[in-house]
């Protein structure tokens, strides 16, 4: 996409949705910083119904670690890798009291410090608490990215790099959310909903995905050709990760960002 695609692309995404932010539930930083973390290789939704009594008396990282490893574990045991998980919301909360006085940083450098932080979380944390202007690429950022022809790239980072030279001045802060919530929700990776795309016109995507209604009346050649692009695609989606298979497909926005 050329400079002005790139403007009319985001302006269609914001005048659909003017205010978008995380679908991951939380109070303040600390507890985004946990609920993020918890999303990793999980759904927003998971998260947030395993978080939802957690947060409503655990606020900040001395009542976490007060709470401790082993009732946090079996507060999230419907969430993908709690043992790991918990282990590392318990150690970060000890490195958040012993190094920041308990507050959250505000630099990616001392976010990805903590244990279980990577760029990604801290990317998230940064742009949703803090409002820095950063770009957390999910596997919906990654695809659509590639699929689009918006920020093309071979893995997340490339990807992440090439949003910041491309994406312009007003919509920066909250592009990121407006990418996860299209991915998510219209961009899909199996079937993208090509017939209801905001920036249908804008996309490289070929072929377009037909309206359910259409697809029956469609010739056997198109379908063939459609199936074929939409495997094309996936290739282009980097590597999945694997959800638990009570939770419905992932940032409603990967929660005792």
């Amino acid at each position: 996409m050329n400079s002005d695609q790139v403007f009319e692309f985001f302006r269609r995404l914001a005048e659909a949705n003017p205010s978008p932010t995380t679908e991951l539930e939380y109070t303040n930083p600390y507890t985004l910083l946990v609920a993020v973390v918890l999303s990793a290789q999980a759904t927003d939704l998971s998260v947030n119904i395993a978080c939802r009594p957690i947060f409503e008396h655990i606020q900040t990282p001395e009542q976490m670690v007060e709470f401790g490893e082993e009732p946090l574990r079996e507060a999230i045991k419907t969430i993908g890798l709690f043992n790991t998980k918990a282990k590392n919301v318990v150690a970060l909360s000890e490195a958040l009291i012993r190094d920041h006085g308990g507050e959250v940083p505000r630099t990616r450098e001392e976010l990805e410090k903590l244990p279980g932080v990577g760029r990604k979380t801290a990317n998230v944390v940064l742009n949703t608490a803090f409002g820095e202007e950063t770009f957390a690429v999910d596997t919906h950022i990654f695809r659509v990215g590639n699929r689009t022809g918006l920020a093309p790239g071979k893995d997340p980072l490339q990807v992440e790099l090439k949003l910041e030279k491309v994406v312009p001045g007003p919509f920066r802060r909250d592009a990121h959310h407006w990418l996860i919530l299209h991915g998510r929700y219209t961009c899909k990776a199996r079937l993208p909903e090509c017939w209801r795309c905001p920036v249908i016109d804008l996309c490289r995507y070929k072929p377009k995905t037909l309206p359910p209604e259409e697809r029956g009346k469609a010739k056997p050649s198109a379908v063939r050709n459609a199936s074929r692009g939409r495997s094309k695609a996936r290739t282009a989606t980097g590597p999945k990760a694997r959800t638990p298979s009570a939770s419905r497909t992932r940032f409603p926005p990967n929660p005792l960002p």
